[in-house]
């Protein structure tokens, strides 16, 4: 009834799970993950104590491979289960159970562990191995195209229906004070992974900083254009006279803790150029609304 891939990015240390099934909001009972620990996805009538645990034995300097016998040694209904392991290495381990719906099975990559049941074949977690190491990218989008890539390969027997994508990274949360950097989940949907997709590109947008890359000067056309968008929307009263001034900049600051770019918001004359588009897409939707 579902697939899933655990995951590593030595780069960071992000540590993430990505997981798509024909279930109800499979984003509370699989993907489980801790930054500097590791990640565990458990599914196939799934039994969600593997998640803490699983994850507090790697803390505790157990292996994957020894934590998953621990934690498939002691329960009675291991046949009907299916893990992914991985820890803050890039070790992985995965266990299919003899009584999971076939086609049932898993295959490991470079800091990578795809699995599934319910499945067409092998060629969807093999697809998605091969996709999460060709992928460039952050882990948040190398594990969004591993599930692009098991639902291109023939994906679920029964179909979609929900899927969720998770990456803990230490200090990563809004405000720095925990680790969820990305928890992004869909309940119910009939092509849950490009919805999942469309959620957290609202989340990298609302929640991630600034590529330094895509950040740029206000210059006067630019400081024209957002003294014309925050004047139409009451955030702003001076000159439309494309000065950057500290009035603007003040003004700008407000107008984006707003909109809920508190995470982009700067105390220079710079601007995301990410942030920026949006501010366009949405002032258009503005000035559409009052016609």
């Amino acid at each position: 009834m579902t697939f899933s891939v655990v995951a590593f990015d030595p780069a960071n240390g992000d540590l993430g799970v990505a997981v798509q099934s024909k279930f109800p909001n499979v984003g509370i009972s699989i993907p489980f993950a801790k930054a500097g620990v590791g990640a565990v996805a458990t599914q196939s009538y799934c039994n969600t104590s593997f998640g803490p645990r699983g994850l507090a034995l790697l803390e505790n300097g157990a292996s994957p491979e020894q934590a998953l016998a621990i934690l498939i040694d002691g329960d009675p209904q291991r046949d009907d289960r299916q893990v992914g392991i991985i820890d803050a290495r890039g070790r992985t381990a995965n266990f299919t159970g003899a009584n999971c719906f076939g086609w049932a099975g898993a295959a490991q990559g470079r800091n990578c562990s795809a699995q599934g049941n319910t499945l067409t074949g092998p060629q969807v977690v093999s697809e998605m191995v091969r996709a999460f190491e060709e992928t460039g990218g952050t882990l948040a989008e190398r594990l969004l195209a591993a599930l692009h890539a098991g639902q291109a390969g023939g994906g679920d027997r029964r179909g979609q229906q929900s899927a969720a994508l998770v990456v803990k990274r230490a200090g990563g949360g809004y405000g720095g004070f925990d680790d969820r950097y990305v928890e992004v989940s869909v309940c119910d949907h009939p092509t849950p992974i490009s919805e999942l997709a469309r959620l957290y590109a609202i989340h990298r947008l609302t929640y991630l900083t600034s590529d330094p890359d895509r950040l740029v000067q206000i210059d006067p056309a630019i400081a024209g254009e957002l003294q014309g968008i925050l004047h139409a929307r009451g955030f702003y009263q001076g000159p439309v006279n494309g000065q950057c001034d500290a009035e603007l900049l003040r003004r700008l600051h407000d107008f984006m803790g707003w909109e809920n770019y508190d995470a982009r918001i700067r105390d220079d004359d710079r601007i995301d150029l990410e942030v920026l588009e949006d501010i366009r897409r949405k002032h258009e939707r503005f000035l559409g609304a009052g016609t």
